[in-house]
C-alpha cells in the first residue's frame, strides 16, 4: 500500500506540526470501494474527530520504546492484556537485557516465558516472539532494516501468516516500528466509530482501517494542522515516539494514540460521554444526560 505520501519528508513526532496532501486513487484500489459503505457525511467527520483530540490532549508520543524491536515485542505482549501488565515484562526483559534480536534469540523459550509471564498467556508470546525471530532470520538474514525496507503489502501478508500475529498486531508493527503508513484498528476504534454510527457491529477490520486510511489521506493540505493544541500526553518522550517518519504515517500514529487516550477514559464499556472531546459529534440518540 505504499503511496507518494510514505516517500515524504519525515517529519518529528510531538515537535512539528503536520499537514498532508491530497491523494488520488484508482476506482479499483480496495480502500476505494469498502469505503464506499460508510455514510458519506458521517465518514467525512473523521479528521474533525482527529482534530478534536489533538485539540485536546496534543502529541501522546506512542510508541514508548528504546528501539524498532521493543515496539514489536510490546506489538506481541500487548495482545489480551492492559499496557501497565506490558511495562512489567518489557522492564524483566531490560533488566535481563533480552530486548535485542540477538539477545532474544540465544534465550531459552522457559528464560523467556518466566520473563514475559507479566504480560499473560506468556507460554503462547513467548514462542511467537521466537517464531518471529525464526522469520526475521529465515526472510531477512535477521535484519530489521531489509525487512522494513519491503513494500508495505508485502510485509503485511508475510506478518500475517506468523503464528500470534493478527490484523491489529501486524499493522502495530508496521506503523510504530516500521513506520509504514496504515492505521492500527483496535477495540478503542471500533467502540468510538459505533457508537457513532460510522460502522455497524460486523464492519470487518479492513474496512474500517481502510476507511479511516481513506479519509486521513485525503484530507486536503492544513485541514489536519491543529494551531496551540494541548499538551496532555500520556507518555514521555522516547526514541521511537520522536523517530522521523513521513507525515501520513504521523497521523496514523497520532490518531490512533488519542483514540486510545479518549477511550480508556471516556469511551469504555460503559460510555462516560460528559466532557468527551467527541460527544459533540454524536447522534442525538447516543448522547447522554448530563449528572445531577
Amino acid at each position: 500500500m505504499p503511496t507518494e505520501l510514505s516517500r515524504s519528508k519525515p517529519v518529528i513526532s510531538g515537535k512539528q506540526r503536520h499537514s498532508i496532501v491530497p491523494i488520488t486513487r484508482s476506482p479499483d484500489h480496495p480502500i476505494s470501494r469498502s469505503c464506499r459503505s460508510a455514510p458519506p457525511r458521517l465518514r467525512d467527520k473523521i479528521p474533525q474527530y482527529y482534530t478534536a483530540l489533538l485539540a485536546r490532549y496534543g502529541p501522546q508520543n506512542w510508541w514508548p520504546a528504546r528501539s524498532r524491536f521493543e515496539v514489536i515485542v510490546g506489538a506481541y505482549l500487548t495482545q489480551n492484556t492492559n499496557w501497565s501488565n506490558v511495562e512489567k515484562a518489557m522492564a524483566h526483559l531490560r533488566r535481563a537485557r533480552r530486548l535485542s534480536v540477538s539477545a532474544m534469540r540465544d534465550a531459552l523459550l522457559a528464560e523467556l516465558e518466566t520473563l514475559v509471564r507479566p504480560s499473560g498467556y506468556f507460554r503462547q508470546k513467548a514462542r511467537n516472539l521466537k517464531t518471529f525471530i525464526a522469520f526475521l532470520d529465515r526472510q531477512y538474514s535477521g535484519s530489521l532494516t531489509r525487512m522494513f525496507a519491503e513494500p508495505t503489502a508485502k510485509l503485511r501478508a508475510e506478518l500475517l501468516e506468523l503464528n500470534g500475529v493478527g490484523p491489529e498486531t501486524a499493522d502495530s508493527i508496521l506503523l510504530y516500528a516500521g513506520n509504514h503508513p496504515v492505521f492500527v484498528v483496535d477495540a478503542y476504534s471500533r467502540r468510538v466509530l459505533l457508537r457513532h454510527g460510522i460502522i455497524g457491529k460486523k464492519t470487518a477490520y479492513e474496512e474500517i482501517r481502510a476507511m479511516i486510511e481513506q479519509a486521513i489521506s485525503s484530507s486536503e493540505a492544513g485541514s489536519l494542522v491543529v494551531k496551540n493544541p494541548a499538551s496532555d500526553p500520556r507518555h514521555p518522550v522516547s526514541r521511537m515516539s520522536s523517530a522521523a517518519r513521513s507525515t501520513l504515517a504521523q497521523h496514523y500514529n497520532e490518531f490512533h494514540a488519542l483514540i486510545v487516550r479518549a477511550g480508556n477514559h471516556y469511551c469504555r464499556s460503559t460510555a462516560k460521554c460528559e466532557g468527551c472531546p467527541l460527544q459533540k459529534f454524536l447522534p442525538p440518540a447516543q448522547l447522554q444526560p448530563a449528572p445531577l
